[in-house]
């Protein structure tokens, strides 16, 4: 199949967009060329340039680009429609229906999404974000009682990431312990770890994928070494099973995945 050239035209940010155009992709082989984010195309003259940089693409790659597009104003999903390639116009496809089923028109206000609007969940995913770089990496461990959830896992098994992750887009007070050897000496959780057994969720991770992260950050280091990265790996697994704690293995999972595994195994609810 050829590769084509992706348009991601919005008068936002291009988040939604983005993210929508990128499901719907995964479902299609189909190499993509390169691909391009219009953000706050909020005025003719905007849309014009779009308009032509479409043309632009068309002449180069002898094929038009395929265009996702998440603009708001009528007038403006019209002018993008005039360009020669096929657009992909999320409002246009749900709001028509939405406004029929819930018997009311469409506001057509830019930024809704992504605006701060309801000022409540904006202050909580601040203080969910605090939270979890509060307590990364065991910091703060008199903070824990206050966590929805603490990841526990060996060094570099992706706590930290999926912590700001359930913070961000769930609201979630997510903290993290890092397993130390001296910690996987024993079957049994580290004492500050045992008040609040009930908050921890193991990660775990492959072999090959611990090693290559670790070899980045000190090669040749006994840290990197497979021997450290298996024995740490079998102790922290021994540590979650009879601990009888929930645990995932990380290695070919996303962190949007993980997050919703975290989420549903916990029974946590988004705050966002």
């Amino acid at each position: 199949m050829a590769k084509r050239t992706l348009f991601i035209v919005s008068d936002r940010t291009g988040i939604t967009a983005e993210t929508l155009a990128h499901t719907l992709l995964t479902q299609f082989d189909l190499p993509v060329e390169a691909k391009r984010v219009f953000p706050f195309c909020d005025s003719e003259e905007k849309l014009q340039a779009v308009v032509e940089a479409i043309a632009a693409v068309t002449t180069q790659d002898a094929q038009p680009p395929v265009v996702f597009s998440s603009l708001v104003d009528p007038a403006h999903r019209a002018l993008l429609a005039q360009a020669n390639a096929p657009v992909l116009d999320f409002f246009e496809v749900f709001i028509p229906r939405l406004q029929e089923v819930l018997q009311q028109d469409a506001q057509q206000k830019a930024g809704l999404s992504h605006g701060m609007g309801n000022t409540s969940a904006y202050e909580q995913r601040i203080e969910a974000v605090n939270f979890a770089l509060g307590t990364d990496d065991g910091l703060r461990l008199n903070a824990f009682s206050q966590a929805d959830v603490i990841l526990v896992g060996v060094s570099r098994s992706g706590k930290t990431p999926i912590c700001l992750y359930l913070a961000m887009h769930y609201g979630i007070l997510a903290a993290n312990y890092p397993l130390t050897e001296e910690d996987l000496h024993t079957d049994a959780l580290p004492q500050p770890l045992q008040r609040v057994k009930d908050k921890l969720f193991g990660l775990t991770i492959d072999l090959p994928r611990l090693q290559a992260i670790r070899q980045q950050r000190r090669p040749g280091s006994d840290y990197a070494s497979a021997q450290r990265c298996r024995r740490e790996l079998s102790a922290a697994e021994q540590m979650f099973e009879v601990n009888g704690l929930p645990s995932i293995n990380a290695t070919a999972m996303s962190i949007e995945e993980i997050a919703a595994a975290i989420m549903h195994r916990q029974g946590l609810q988004r705050r966002l």
